[in-house]
């Protein structure tokens, strides 16, 4: 059941976990000039929105927007399924966005990683990864403070 304490959950281990995830590409493309935190935020091949030439922090909260997204179906699922160990949940959900390093760096039209570099897709998983990770921690951490609070 959705209530005000799950939307709050979500939008906190959203951007928390999102906003980690971002700064550490970030972190990652400023030491080494490989352009992953570009492909994270990057949007110009995607129809209408792509035509405008959005500024990093506007493509960050698109970034967010879409972790949020994420923290309300993990909520969801390791609510819904409690038997399930929720790093399981958090892997199986996490998953795909690993995978999208390739068409993401396919279709872009801006200077990203190319499909095949290795590297630049280790540092990519390994945040993924790192995401993933965050998701089950702020979960518990949220959980044990939505529960104190009722």
């Amino acid at each position: 059941m959705l209530n005000r304490y799950k939307v709050l959950d979500a939008f906190f281990i959203g951007i928390l976990s999102g906003g980690l995830m971002g700064l550490l590409l970030k972190l990652v493309e400023y030491k080494t000039e490989v352009r992953v935190y570009t492909l994270l935020l990057n949007v110009d091949f995607i129809p209408i929105i792509g035509l405008i030439n959005w500024s990093e922090p506007i493509e960050f909260i698109y970034h967010l927007l879409i972790s949020i997204a994420v923290a309300f179906v993990f909520i969801y699922l390791a609510d819904r399924e409690p038997q399930l160990k929720l790093w399981l949940i958090s892997f199986i959900l996490c998953s795909p966005t690993i995978i999208l390093y390739f068409p993401l760096s396919n279709l872009a039209l801006k200077e990203v990683p190319a499909w095949n570099d290795w590297i630049a897709f280790s540092f990519w998983s390994i945040a993924h990864f790192f995401y993933a990770w965050s998701l089950p921690i702020l979960y518990k951490i949220t959980k044990k403070r939505s529960t104190s609070l009722r």
